[in-house]
């Protein structure tokens, strides 16, 4: 087969939850472990860095890997979904797993795969695995796909678990309160294993990670925000910036009050691999803050697309990311003339409890990103007529940005988001302009 073969395939012959949701979620260890055996059990070739939580753990997965390249290790990252590009999944040092693998690994193995049924995501995990020992990586950051312990990631054994937050989301599988979801993401913490816990003021989810860690013998450790402000800072330049005890003020590619917690998190889960052996140095640090998009290939979060007018996109699709995005939309009222919204979700988020979140002086363009999941323009109107949000629908994500560009000023901003499937739709519309 052909790559594009490979990948319709991949798309059309196993559930993928990223177009199709529920049908395709595939609780359990069971299939994983049977892939992992086939191969040889590939991830035990290498260190691994575990990381689940609700919203953080993209950005915390993709710094962690661009400060230990910088500090000299050969790094594969696995993270999801994609955004353009099935090989975003999976990389060393930044590059994307190149075709002719994706191709070989599904024509080596197709046969015994398909024995087993595996879900689309269990099948993406062992080929990473499987790419990070052919490439003889160091250390490989493997982001959690949903929940911790029925996640077919957690049949690795780790150096260092990282839970960033808890917040609502992916409740019919998860569970319907945030101590329910706790205890599944708590599910990743193993034996023996240090597990840093991102967020530490969300009521009475303390002890549930505790109480585990108790149980199972491993040590807990917490940010601290007296040492590492909670928040970031935009300076005189428009960057945005992080004071820090052990690096001094680190600037951030990443922007956004909310990557105040996640440096957070990813400085104490460094001082943590300093402790066991990992050599990390200050110049890593630095450069992996300031320059993480460029090192790993990370969109998508408050990125800036373009200037004059200023488009930005992000990637947050909940409650517990919209608290910061709700918040900084209606600071950048005070930097920008006028605010245009370009937004959709999906059938199975919590929409109403986005919506209350949207700034109320903007104007919408509602429209559906091109996967099944994608609540209609129509009925997603509808819901935000009632929390006061006036707008126009369109029917793809293309006539929306078309649309916003036409109306919006060189002063004014255009935020692109509300789901991961908005922001894949908008940057190809924009990447192509700046090839």
């Amino acid at each position: 087969m052909t790559y594009e073969e490979t990948l319709h395939y991949l798309y059309t012959s196993i559930p993928v939850f990223q177009n199709a949701g529920p049908s395709a979620y595939k609780p359990g260890l069971g299939t994983s472990i049977a892939l992992d055996d086939h191969l040889g059990n590939p991830h035990k070739a290498y260190k691994t860095i575990h990381v689940a939580g609700t919203n953080g753990k993209g950005s915390v997965s993709h710094l962690l890997a661009a400060i230990l390249r910088q500090s000299g290790y050969k790094v594969g990252l696995y993270t999801s979904p994609h955004l353009i590009d099935f090989r975003e999944r999976i990389r060393v040092n930044g590059q994307k797993i190149p075709k002719e693998y994706v191709m070989d690994f599904v024509e080596r193995h197709r046969s015994f795969f398909e024995t087993l049924d595996p879900s689309f995501f269990e099948l993406t995990s062992s080929m990473a695995f499987d790419y990070f020992r052919a490439e003889k990586v160091d250390y490989a950051v493997i982001e959690v796909g949903m929940g911790g312990r029925l996640d077919s990631t957690n049949i690795i054994t780790p150096i260092l678990s990282i839970i960033t937050n808890i917040s609502l989301d992916h409740t019919q599988f998860l569970g319907d309160t945030v101590e329910k979801i706790a205890v599944e993401k708590a599910g990743i913490i193993k034996k023996g294993v240090p597990a840093v816990i991102g967020e530490i003021d969300q009521a009475g989810l303390l002890p549930i990670f505790l109480r585990k860690a108790q149980d199972i013998g491993s040590k807990l450790f917490l940010p601290q925000f007296e040492k590492v402000l909670r928040d970031a800072y935009l300076d005189e330049s428009n960057e945005w910036y992080y004071d820090s005890t052990d690096y001094g003020q680190l600037f951030g590619e990443l922007g956004g009050a909310v990557q105040g917690k996640n440096a957070a998190t990813v400085l104490t889960a460094l001082r943590i691999l300093k402790e066991n052996g990992t050599m990390i140095t200050r110049q890593a640090v630095r450069e992996g803050f300031e320059h993480v998009v460029e090192l790993t290939g990370l969109m998508g979060r408050w990125q800036t697309l373009q200037k004059q007018p200023t488009v930005i996109c992000d990637t947050g699709h909940n409650t517990g990311a919209w608290q910061y995005l709700g918040f900084h939309l209606t600071g950048e009222l005070k930097r920008h003339k006028r605010l245009f919204m370009v937004v959709g979700m999906v059938n199975d988020k919590d929409i109403d409890g986005v919506l209350e979140l949207m700034p109320e002086k903007a104007f919408y363009f509602f429209t559906q990103a091109s996967v099944q999941r994608a609540m209609p323009a129509e009925k997603f109107a509808e819901k935000a007529a009632r929390h006061g949000l006036p707008g126009t629908i369109c029917d793809s994500v293309p006539e929306a940005v078309e649309k916003a560009l036409a109306q919006a000023g060189q002063d004014d901003l255009i935020f692109i988001g509300g789901s991961t499937f908005i922001v894949a739709d908008a940057l190809p519309l924009f990447l192509k302009e700046n090839k």
